[in-house]
Parts: structure tokens; sequence; C-alpha cells
């Protein structure tokens, strides 16, 4: 395991409860609580600070620190609004690149290097213009002039980047959910958890959605829906070759695959390799946006290597024959949810 890796996985063994770390830290977590009220209250007394779109704009992020699942979200989302007829662009930070001054628009197959790893498997899953700018205004404003046909925004991550008016917030956790309750650096909370009640939608990712659950989560407000990732197909990063997941599980029985994810939570995938008849080992957790600049697999037999689509478009570079990405599917407790984003979109045609 990589240092990060490591770092990470201590911050949140820390977060899981509240210590001694964690109580140490509560008075660096007062002044995050002081200066998350002060920029709230200042976006809420002076309206006109915040840059409205001339397009809805939908943010999809979370309130807890590192990866909850908000990629799959956006890409869900944008090609359910493109089924109805909308056509989305999508804005991001742009994580783990140096954007410089100027926004970044690209479509198609960009260049991770160039945009992000997320953003660069959001413009090839949706099929939709992405720009990426730490500054969402400016990522917004030169997409909207690049592709002036957008006529939805979606925010990938940016709950807390009040520079951008939003119409519809959705806030995407997991099993985690708000951790020991602290904000950060004592917990995992960028916001005070109170901040749930004030978003549209939450949506919950879990390994295996609970009927039960979900009953009681549809009467809830903000509505809250439950969501999980099943593998569904594999693709061979050197030969592009595809395989449905029972006939690639079905082919490689009698070996013993390893899996690797840079991704916010890297037990989720594996956990989820596990949970659909998988036992990789070894397993490889690597930092978030890790850039695969060199190969982390070069310890590793020959058995194949598993990795996550957000993986694979910074991996085809490596040409290792190895190496596998693993194609799921979103599966909601509600299917229907993004056809109530769909009709609150309706009610905003009109001008701001």
């Amino acid at each position: 395991m990589s240092f990060g890796a490591r770092l990470a996985a201590f911050a949140h063994g820390v977060w899981r409860g509240k210590g001694i770390v964690s109580t140490l830290l509560l008075p660096l977590s007062w002044l995050t609580a002081l200066a998350v009220e002060r920029k709230r209250r200042r976006y809420r007394d002076s309206p006109g600070l915040a840059w409205r779109a001339p397009t809805p704009v939908i943010v999809v992020g979370n309130i807890f620190i590192g990866g909850t699942g908000k990629t799959p979200v956006v890409i869900a989302l944008a090609q359910a609004l493109r089924r109805h007829g909308w056509r989305p662009g999508v804005i991001s930070r742009g994580y783990g690149i140096e954007t410089g001054a100027e926004p970044r628009v690209a479509q198609g197959m960009p260049d991770p290097a160039l945009v992000g790893d997320e953003p660069a498997l959001i413009a090839r899953a949706a099929a939709t213009p992405i720009a990426v700018h730490p500054r969402r205004k400016l990522a917004a404003q030169a997409l909207l002039q690049a592709c002036p046909e957008v006529d939805v925004l979606i925010s990938d991550d940016g709950l807390q980047h009040l520079e951008l008016a939003r119409d519809i917030e959705i806030v995407v956790q997991d099993e985690r959910g708000a951790g020991n309750g602290r904000l950060l650096p004592a917990g995992p909370l960028r916001e005070p958890a109170e901040r749930l009640s004030s978003v549209d939608y939450l949506v919950t990712q879990q390994l295996q959605l609970s009927e039960a659950q979900d009953a009681v989560r549809a009467e809830m407000r903000p509505l809250s829906i439950g969501m999980c990732m099943r593998p569904v197909r594999v693709v061979h990063l050197i030969s592009g070759e595809e395989m449905d997941w029972d006939a690639w599980m079905e082919k490689h029985a009698g070996q013993r695959p390893a899996a690797a994810a840079a991704i916010g939570n890297p037990a989720r995938f594996f956990d989820m390799l596990r949970r659909s008849g998988l036992a990789p080992d070894p397993t490889l957790p690597l930092p978030d946006h890790y850039g695969y600049r060199e190969s982390p697999f070069d310890g590793f037999g020959a058995a194949p290597i598993l990795i996550t689509p957000k993986d694979a478009v910074k991996c085809q570079h490596l040409a290792d024959d190895r190496l596998w990405s693993v194609q799921t599917e979103t599966v909601f407790s509600d299917p229907g949810w993004p056809d109530s984003v769909h009709q609150r979109l309706l009610g905003l045609r009109s001008p701001h």
C-alpha cells in the first residue's frame, strides 16, 4: 500500500469514532465550522455575489471528504436527461491536473492528462461536453461559449462552491454516512451534517440495496435514493475485447485475478468484486487520482488485473496485457428519480 493510501486509511480510521486523536483536533474543527458559516452567510446576505448561469444548474456533491460515488451519479443523470431531450454539459474542477488560468473544454475522448480522470470518464461514458477549472463559474462560462447547444449544466462536485448559483442540489454519500459527525480535521465532514436537510436529493451508495430501507426513504425529504454498482462486462485494455461478467468469470475460473483501484474509496471496488463472486488477491488501493506515470503492477503475477474505468482512462499507455476494466451498471432503488429532475427542470425553463 502506498504512503498516500496508508495516510488516507489512517484518517478514515480516526474519523470512524470520537477517539483521542479526533478530540485533540476539535479546536481546528471549530475554526472550520466558523469559516463555513461565515462563507454561507456572506452569500446568503449578498446573493448577487453568486453567478447565475443562463441555463439551469445541477450540483452533484457531498459533505463527506473523499469518494462517495458522485461520478456514476453524474453519468447516470446526464444519460437520463439526454433521453428526455436535454443537452447537458458537465463542469468539474479537474482534480489531479494543473488547469492553468483558462478553463479547458473538451468532448469525445479527451486526454485525462489535460482534463482529469473523472471528467475524461464522464465525457466518454455520458457523451457530453465537459469543462474544467477550479472556479466552476469560469468553467461554466467557457463551456456555454464553446457549446451553445448546452441547455443544462451539471457540476461534478462543487456543493461548497457557492460562487456558482444552483437550482438543484444532489448529495451523494455512502455507507459511512456522516462518519463521527465532526468537521475537518477532527472528522470527515466539509459542512455540518444538518446541511443534508437543505438539499433536494440524497443518494446513498450501498453494497446491496435494501427494499425495506428504500421503502422508508421514499417518504423522506430530501428525496432519498439508494444506489449500488454491479459489474456487467469486462474490457481488455490492449485489445478492446469485451466479455460479459459471467462469461469472463467462467473463462478465468482457474485463476486468482488481482484488483487495483485509485478512487476515493478503493475498498468499495474490491467489496463489489467479492460480492459478485470474485476473490481478488492481491488488492492494491492507490491514492485517488493516481497518475499511473509508472506501472504499480510490476510485482504482480501473470493473472489478470481488474481495474476501474476511472483507472482505465489513464492506463492505456502501460500496454499491460493483464489489465481489464470492469464496466458497471448503476442501479437505483427508484429508477425513475431522474424523471423528477427532468420535471423540475421543465419548471425552470422560464428566464431567471
